[in-house]
């Protein structure tokens, strides 16, 4: 081997070693030609156990036809998102998702590599989620019971007239079992409004799941709704699905448009006909689920950027409701600051009366990005820091503090007198004017779109001077 090419495979080793995602490569035997720290983490094995060995030996749990390495090899055929369940030589149980891909010479397949990520812990933890939830489920006698419900939509506290029209027709229109689509903001109460339909719907008494799209990865969210029959992958046991879990209840999906397109074909399916089919299963099951979902972006948008299937948009489109931002309810800012100080006052022991006038001129001017999670989180800051009766700038976060700051170096010198700023605009504007007119006070008006003699009156009032073009006998052109 010369010099160059053993540079080389060191430059490559390095590389694959910093990859952080497990690398097993094979040759056309089977036995391991490069292991990384990282696959080895995953396995709960030391490189040193794997290198050279045959994949059979050190997984024992595996034979050709369930090793992906060595099924890629045979079939020459690359494998995505598989998921993997496998027992190491030291007994322990591992969970992966790989893409196995053949590696070609000349043509011909000279051995395999496989690049695997962990879900050991995730999968782990999401099983536990659902045997939680099946425990939710179990029949009891009827109670109040509201399944894992905390709201209502009274919970939902608003003096914004167009809120408050939303919660009562969603109040109305709880009894259905239509689908219903939610959209708005995050932090703009999606969840709790969700919460309020289902303990208003006549489904109170089953169960309430709920399932972030996006925070369970693509390959284990489809087991995750549907469930899993024994066989159907390697490690694989008979496991409802959220949506079995939830019959007689209700669903309800966030972050819908996260959800994988042929996972979205899935999902209409169900909703069509209320047939769920585990992951592996040739059984189907009937289901009798109410499904809400929820977006964090305008429908549009989700349409337009291909985020959501059309025919599922219109599956779910029969009841929807956009929630409004908090900038948009100005009247429930100071209103819901209050709410949060009196709440806070119960859990810190402390009685402060309220946030005074400066702060309270903030809170409307602020654009509140985050909504009212993000309000409730900066009352909850304030209150830990205040020491005085009211909530006053100096307990204001830090980000809020400099955007404060900045905005009075902004502030011009004459205050900020409404009558003073109007004047001092208007009197620019009309400056501006003059000066695109050269002076002309009839082509002025025209451009301000004031009657000459309006405008005349303003230059007598600012006391502006102006210097009009003349034609040839001394006339001003005006």
């Amino acid at each position: 081997m010369s010099e160059t090419q053993a540079m080389s495979k060191e430059v490559l080793a390095a590389i694959l070693k910093g990859i952080d995602e497990g690398i097993h490569v094979v040759d056309l035997d089977g036995h391991t030609i490069f292991y990384n720290e990282i696959a080895a983490k995953h396995d709960g094995l030391n490189v040193s156990e794997v290198l050279g060995k045959s994949v059979l030996n050190v997984f024992p749990s595996l034979d050709e036809e369930t090793s992906t390495l060595l099924k890629v090899i045979k079939t020459k055929k690359p494998i995505y998102n598989q998921l993997q369940s496998y027992v190491n030589v030291h007994g322990v149980q591992i969970e992966t998702i790989n893409t196995t891909l053949p590696i070609l010479v000349n043509g011909k397949v000279a051995g395999a590599v496989e690049i695997a990520k962990d879900y050991s812990r995730l999968k782990l933890l999401s099983e536990s989620l659902l045997d939680l939830q099946k425990k939710i489920k179990k029949p009891a006698k009827k109670t109040n019971n509201i399944n894992n419900v905390q709201y209502t939509l009274d919970s939902l506290l608003t003096n914004n007239k167009e809120m408050q029209k939303i919660k009562n027709e969603a109040a109305k229109l709880a009894k259905s079992d239509s689908p219903i689509l939610v959209f708005g903001e995050s932090g703009c109460g999606k969840e709790l409004f969700v919460q309020g339909i289902h303990h208003a719907s006549s489904r109170n008494n089953g169960p309430f799941i709920a399932q972030n799209c996006a925070a369970i990865p693509e390959s284990l969210l489809e087991s995750i709704l549907f469930g899993t029959a024994k066989g159907s992958y390697t490690g694989a046991v008979d496991r409802p699905g959220l949506f079995e879990l939830a019959d007689g209840g209700t669903l309800f999906l966030d972050e819908i448009h996260a959800m994988p397109i042929e996972l979205q074909a899935k999902l209409l399916r169900v909703l069509e006909d209320g047939v769920v089919r585990r992951v592996g299963s040739p059984k189907s099951c009937q289901v009798n689920v109410r499904v809400i979902a929820a977006m964090n972006i305008h429908p549009g948008e989700a349409l337009e950027k291909r985020k959501i299937r059309t025919d599922l948009f219109y599956r779910l489109n029969v009841l929807t409701f956009g929630l409004l931002p908090l900038r948009e309810r100005v009247e429930d800012i100071e209103f819901l600051s209050m709410h949060f100080i009196k709440q806070f006052n119960r859990a810190f022991n402390k009685n402060v009366k309220g946030s005074d006038a400066e702060v309270n001129q903030f809170f409307k001017g602020y654009r509140w990005p985050g909504n009212v999670r993000e309000l409730k989180h900066t009352i909850e800051y304030m209150m830990n820091v205040c020491e005085k009766d009211y909530l006053e700038e100096e307990d204001l976060p830090v980000m809020m503090k400099q955007q404060i700051q900045t905005h009075k170096k902004d502030v011009p010198a004459r205050g900020l007198s409404l009558k003073t700023n109007l004047e001092g605009l208007e009197k620019e504007l009309i400056e501006n004017a003059l000066k695109q007119t050269d002076g002309n006070i009839k082509r002025a008006a025209k451009l301000l779109d004031v009657p000459r003699q309006t405008l005349q009156y303003k230059l007598s009032k600012y006391k502006i001077r102006i210097h009009e073009d003349r034609d040839q006998r001394g006339k001003p052109l005006a």
